[in-house]
């Protein structure tokens, strides 16, 4: 199990995610998205081995988490899950994703 951080964000504690698997850096603060084909290299890299036990944790620039999403979601046949950080419980909250609509075993 791991969940791939998008990207860095200063001053945020990402260790509650850790309760969902190893937690996995993606990209460094401040990596702006300007040009995707970069930045879509890098993310595939990162997520070649993604699977149902994985998480993707919703953090730093939108595009790069879009991104991200859409390749993890190439990678596992549609499925995708995302952690959700709630401001006022301070924990993160998963959000299994089945793109295509398919059935699954959940």
């Amino acid at each position: 199990m791991a969940v791939y951080i998008v990207q860095e964000v200063p001053n945020r504690n990402v260790l509650p995610a850790a309760k969902y698997g190893e937690l996995k850096l993606m990209l460094p603060p401040g990596d702006v998205v300007l040009s995707a084909a970069p930045t879509i290299s890098r993310l595939k890299k990162h997520l070649k081995n993604y699977s149902d036990d994985d998480y993707i944790l919703t953090m730093g620039d939108p595009i790069a988490i879009a991104i991200a999403g859409a390749i993890a979601s190439d990678i596992n046949n549609g499925k995708v899950n995302f952690l959700k950080w709630d401001r006022q419980e301070k924990i993160y909250y998963p959000v299994k994703c089945n793109i295509f609509g398919r059935p699954t075993n959940d």
